[in-house]
C-alpha cells in the first residue's frame, strides 16, 4: 500500500536541507539588516583593518633599533708585501664593530604610548564608522516602512474611491447627481495611481541604498519592514542623562580624547629632543687568526640646533591646543544635535498621539457622515472627497510621525555610540 508523507514533514525536511528557507528574510526587521552589514559592509571592514594595523604599530614603536655590524679590513696589502686580499686572516688586521643605538631615557616609552593612543583613536574611528552605517540603515529602514505603509494606505483609499465612483454612477444614472461627480472620482483614482508609481520608485531607490550598505547587488530583494523598534519612555530621553552618556561614550569624542592624549605625549617627546641619543659599540680586532685587541665606542649626537627644536616644541604645543579645541567643538556640535533630535522625537510622539486620539477619529466620523449625506443628496461630491482626503492625510501623518520618531532615535543612538 502506498503511504503518503505529511505536508509538514516535507516542509521540515526542505527547511533542514536548505537553511536559507528557515532564515529570517533580510529587511524584515532592522536587526537583520544590522547583523548582515556588520559582517559584510566593506567600509566598516576597512576601518576595522586599519584599527588592527594601528594596534600592530605599538610594539615596533617602543622597540630598540636593530644593532649594526661593521667589518673593516685594515691594510689589505700588508704594507705592499702582497696583493690585495679580502681574507681576514691575510690582512694586517680586521675590526668587527657591533653597535647599538640607545635613545635618551623615556623616548621609547613615549613613542610606544603615542602608538597606543593612536591605536585607541583608530578603534574609536572604527566604532564611529559602524554607528554611522547603522544610523543610515536604521533611517532607510524607517523610510521604507513609511513608504510601504503609505503605499498600502494609498491602495486602500484607491479601493474606496472605486466604490465611491460606483455610488456616483448609480446616482448619476438615477438623475440624482451630475456626471462631473463620476469624472471627479476617476481623476482622483488616476492621481492615486500616479502616487503609487512614485512610491514604488522611491521604494526601489531605498532598497538600492540599503543593498549598497549591505554590499549586495542593487536589485537584490529586501523584505518589507514589519515593525519599528519601540521608542524608549520619556524618562530615558532626559537631556542631562544623555549628555553625560554622549560625553563618555561617543566614538568621535573618544577618538578626539585619544588625539589629545597623543598630542600631550608628542609634546613630552618634543621636549626630550633637547637631550642626545647614544650609540654604544664594541670592536674586537683580529690579527691573523686570533683576536688580540678590544675597543669600546660611545657616540652621541650634539643637540646644537636649538632653533629648530624650539620650533618643534612650539608646534607640539599648538597641536595640543588644536586637539583640545577640536574636541570642544565636536562636543558642542554633538550636544546640539542631541537637543535637536530629542525635540524632534518629542514632537513626533505628540503628533502621533494627537492623530490617534483626535484627528483620525474625527476624520473617520466626518467621512462616514459625509458618505451618508451624499447618498441622501444633502452634500455635493466635492465635500465627500474632502472628507476622504482628511482621512488619508491623518493616516499619512500617523505613519510619518512613527517613522520620524525612529529616525530621530537612530540619530540619538549614533550620538551615544550604542542602542538605547
Amino acid at each position: 500500500m502506498k503511504r503518503t508523507i505529511p505536508a509538514w514533514t516535507m516542509i521540515l525536511a526542505l527547511g533542514l536541507a536548505n537553511p536559507a528557507l528557515s532564515q529570517e528574510p533580510i529587511g524584515q526587521t532592522v536587526d537583520s539588516l544590522l547583523d548582515y552589514a556588520r559582517d559584510n559592509n566593506p567600509e566598516y571592514a576597512v576601518m576595522r583593518h586599519e584599527a588592527d594595523a594601528a594596534g600592530e604599530r605599538v610594539t615596533p614603536a617602543g622597540a630598540l633599533p636593530d644593532p649594526r655590524l661593521k667589518i673593516e679590513l685594515m691594510d689589505i696589502t700588508r704594507m705592499g708585501e702582497q696583493n690585495a686580499s679580502l681574507s681576514p686572516g691575510r690582512v694586517g688586521s680586521t675590526k668587527y664593530t657591533i653597535s647599538q643605538e640607545l635613545p635618551w631615557y623615556g623616548k621609547r616609552d613615549l613613542k610606544r604610548e603615542i602608538a597606543e593612543l593612536e591605536a585607541e583613536g583608530a578603534q574609536g574611528r572604527a566604532r564611529g564608522s559602524w554607528t554611522e552605517i547603522a544610523t543610515r540603515l536604521k533611517t532607510a529602514y524607517a523610510q521604507l516602512y513609511f513608504l510601504n505603509h503609505n503605499e498600502q494606505l494609498t491602495r486602500e483609499i484607491l479601493d474606496l474611491m472605486v466604490r465611491l465612483e460606483k455610488i456616483a454612477q448609480v446616482r448619476y444614472a438615477g438623475g440624482l447627481a451630475m456626471q462631473q461627480d463620476v469624472i471627479r472620482s476617476q481623476v482622483e483614482q488616476t492621481g492615486m495611481r500616479n502616487d503609487l508609481i512614485m512610491l514604488e520608485n522611491e521604494g526601489n531607490m531605498l532598497r538600492a541604498r540599503i543593498n549598497m550598505l549591505l554590499a549586495r547587488p542593487a536589485n537584490a530583494p529586501i523584505a518589507s519592514p514589519e515593525t519599528l523598534p519601540p521608542i524608549p519612555p520619556p524618562a530615558q530621553l532626559d537631556y542631562a542623562i544623555l549628555e553625560d552618556r554622549v560625553r563618555g561614550r561617543n566614538p568621535q569624542l573618544f577618538a578626539e580624547e585619544a588625539k589629545i592624549r597623543s598630542a600631550e605625549k608628542s609634546r613630552e617627546l618634543a621636549y626630550k629632543e633637547r637631550y642626545p641619543d647614544f650609540m654604544l659599540g664594541v670592536t674586537p680586532v683580529q690579527y691573523r687568526n686570533s683576536i688580540k685587541e678590544w675597543e669600546l665606542m660611545v657616540e652621541f649626537n650634539i643637540p646644537l640646533q636649538q632653533t629648530s627644536r624650539r620650533a618643534m616644541e612650539r608646534e607640539s604645543e599648538a597641536m595640543l591646543s588644536a586637539a583640545r579645541s577640536r574636541k570642544e567643538a565636536t562636543a558642542n556640535q554633538l550636544l546640539s544635535e542631541l537637543a535637536e533630535n530629542l525635540s524632534g522625537i518629542e514632537a513626533a510622539r505628540r503628533t502621533e498621539m494627537l492623530v490617534n486620539t483626535s484627528l483620525l477619529p474625527q476624520a473617520e466620523l466626518t467621512f462616514d457622515s459625509a458618505l451618508v449625506a451624499y447618498e441622501n443628496g444633502k452634500i455635493d461630491f466635492a465635500t465627500l472627497l474632502e472628507a476622504q482626503q482628511q482621512i488619508r492625510k491623518a493616516r499619512q501623518n500617523q505613519i510619518k510621525a512613527q517613522a520620524e520618531a525612529r529616525i530621530r532615535l537612530a540619530e540619538i543612538e549614533k550620538l551615544l555610540g550604542e542602542d538605547l
